[in-house]
């Protein structure tokens, strides 16, 4: 695809299931569709994130997205990325999350969704893999780094306000003082939407964007300023608490120093 492409909109309600591998630029765009199909989606180089009505998920090399059937969503693509799609028949779904939600992908995982979806793969092959595929997806660890879509108006504001310049601390003090709320109420606000407290949300957007900083070639010690952090170890420390490896292994592209 070329840079920034944007898919119309568009669904595949009786579409058998497809299994791709897809070569993408930095900022492609695909565009809001559905599929009739459950998908897994998975990067082995880049970032993606998929945006549906409710909330916006980050799909990486350490993490993959599952998407029930007939869910509207769309992509955006950050860095140069691989990207591996994996479809279930809508009666036969290896996951029971009626929901998005975020998959820890292993070793062994991600070796499995990679080769299911090489182009023109021996049906047999393909099933055999499948069904392992299918066996260790059960056994995933379902992540909760998702960024959920604030619907009311106090609380978009509240958002916008901080992710508009992540690289300052907003207290939750400076937060109410500037949409006007006392501090309970914007308390009750994220965990009553979001089902989570401001400072937790504050970290999911963080790594979120850091995640995106580092696969667009930023330096660990550069995305830890622009994201907030005090100190470079301390974004190391909560960047690799919540993903599970340090920003330094994560930061995509062949050769690029740690920074």
């Amino acid at each position: 695809m070329s840079e920034n492409s944007q898919a119309v909109e568009a669904e595949e309600p009786g579409a058998e299931p497809r299994d791709t591998t897809h070569a993408h630029l930095a900022g492609d765009v695909i565009g809001r569709h559905r599929h009739g199909y459950h998908q897994l989606l998975y990067v082995s180089a880049g970032v993606l994130a998929v945006q549906t009505g409710e909330a916006s998920l980050v799909a990486s090399s350490a993490r993959a997205i599952w998407l029930p059937a007939d869910m509207w969503h769309q992509h955006r693509v950050y860095g140069h990325s691989s990207v591996h799609t994996i479809g279930f028949a809508a009666h036969d779904a290896p996951l029971s999350s009626g929901t998005p939600v975020v998959v820890a992908v292993d070793a062994l995982v991600r070796e499995l969704i990679i080769a299911c979806s090489e182009p023109d793969l021996p049906e047999q092959e393909s099933r055999r893999l499948r069904a392992v595929l299918r066996d260790r997806l059960r056994r995933a660890l379902v992540e909760p780094l998702t960024l959920p879509t604030p619907h009311n108006s106090l609380l978009r504001q509240a958002c916008s306000l901080v992710t508009d310049d992540l690289s300052q601390p907003r207290t939750a003090t400076w937060l109410a003082r500037r949409i006007g709320v006392s501090e309970r109420t914007l308390a009750r606000l994220f965990r009553t939407e979001f089902g989570m407290t401001y400072p937790q949300w504050r970290t999911n957007v963080r790594v979120f964007h850091a995640m995106v900083l580092l696969a667009e070639g930023a330096t660990v010690s550069e995305t830890g300023h622009q994201c907030g952090w005090a100190t470079t170890s301390a974004f190391i420390d909560t960047f690799s608490r919540t993903m599970g490896q340090t920003p330094g292994t994560y930061r995509i592209g062949p050769g690029n120093p740690a920074g």
